[in-house]
């Protein structure tokens, strides 16, 4: 008696991310493992599609649902599977792909499907803030205020991202925030406060290098205050994988915390901005999200002097303006 086939569900985000999904179909007929696998597409329609189809292959018992897209369509998909059996399959076609970076996935089509047909699959943590799943990183001010500034960008990529975080940056505010966790309470001035399930935003920014994605706790990051001189070997230290050896960098682990600020603003949850008010509770569910991942976990890595050379070129033009 033959083993009966897994389903996969490719669920296409047609218009997220900085590539084409022009000639996917071709590409998934020639790749997948047809002996392994049966399969369909299915297009996104409006915001929010992904998770109602995400949600009606868990209700179908549909073996992967694969997230074709950029973080966006990820988070969407990912948080309908959340503490089912129904696995998260990553082509990635964003700006930052963090997820699949962090999962050692290929940053091409045809990488990421021969990933898929080899079918290993591991549970993973995943993390809730104020009701709003997130599976890399959550966080308040200015990160999140970045990512308000990344979204109205109007392009995507390392160069915008790197621009933002210089240019805004050397301008931006620190807040007075209060976080509450299992060790007690503590107040801080910071520049950003990031809870983070995942090592990296995405771009391979790592805002929390020895984040594990598997031992029910979250990485909290804490930037306090810093002077214009100190911004670039910030930057740079975030793409070197070196942050956490700033001395303008605290670090905590907690399964939950609470933050509270002094006024309402914007949070960002893998990278989506969005509003909330003055009292955040972020807390982390163990092993809740099944996902396709490398078995071979060959990270997909940046070059450190290409960073630092991208961080120098963007701010000598600063200066020269």
């Amino acid at each position: 008696m033959q083993n009966q086939k897994k389903k996969i569900v490719f669920v296409v985000n047609p218009i997220s991310g900085t590539r084409s999904k022009e000639g996917l179909k071709k590409l998934i007929t020639e790749t997948i493992d047809s002996d392994k696998y049966d399969w369909h597409i299915v297009s996104t329609a409006y915001a929010g599609h992904a998770s109602v189809i995400a949600a009606q292959c868990v209700d179908e018992h549909v073996d992967i649902c694969v997230a074709v897209g950029g973080d966006g369509t990820v988070n969407e998909v990912a948080r309908s599977l959340v503490q089912s059996q129904t696995a998260l399959g990553i082509i990635p076609c964003g700006s930052g792909n963090g997820l699949a970076r962090h999962l050692c996935l290929p940053m091409d089509a045809k990488g990421a499907i021969e990933i898929i047909n080899l079918g290993r699959i591991e549970s993973f943590d995943y993390g809730i803030i104020n009701r709003q799943p997130f599976f890399c990183t959550c966080g308040v001010g200015f990160d999140a205020f970045v990512s308000l500034k990344f979204a109205e960008a109007g392009k995507r990529g390392l160069v915008t991202y790197v621009e933002n975080v210089l240019k805004e940056g050397l301008k931006y505010k620190p807040e007075t925030y209060i976080i509450e966790d299992e060790t007690g309470t503590h107040h801080y001035k910071a520049f950003l406060i990031t809870c983070a399930n995942a090592a990296q935003y995405g771009n391979n920014a790592y805002i929390a290098p020895g984040a594990s994605m598997q031992d029910g706790l979250m990485d909290v990051i804490v930037m306090e205050p810093f002077n214009v001189m100190e911004a670039p070997k910030l930057a740079m230290d975030l793409f070197a994988k070196t942050l956490s050896s700033n001395s303008s960098i605290k670090t905590f682990q907690a399964r939950r915390v609470h933050i509270r600020r002094q006024a309402p603003g914007a949070v960002h949850y893998d990278g989506d901005p969005i509003q909330m008010g003055t009292d955040i509770d972020v807390e982390m569910r163990p092993l809740g999200l099944r996902a396709v991942v490398n078995p071979e976990a060959i990270e997909d890595k940046a070059h450190p002097n290409k960073m630092v050379n991208t961080i120098s070129s963007i701010m000598n033009k600063m200066i020269i303006k």
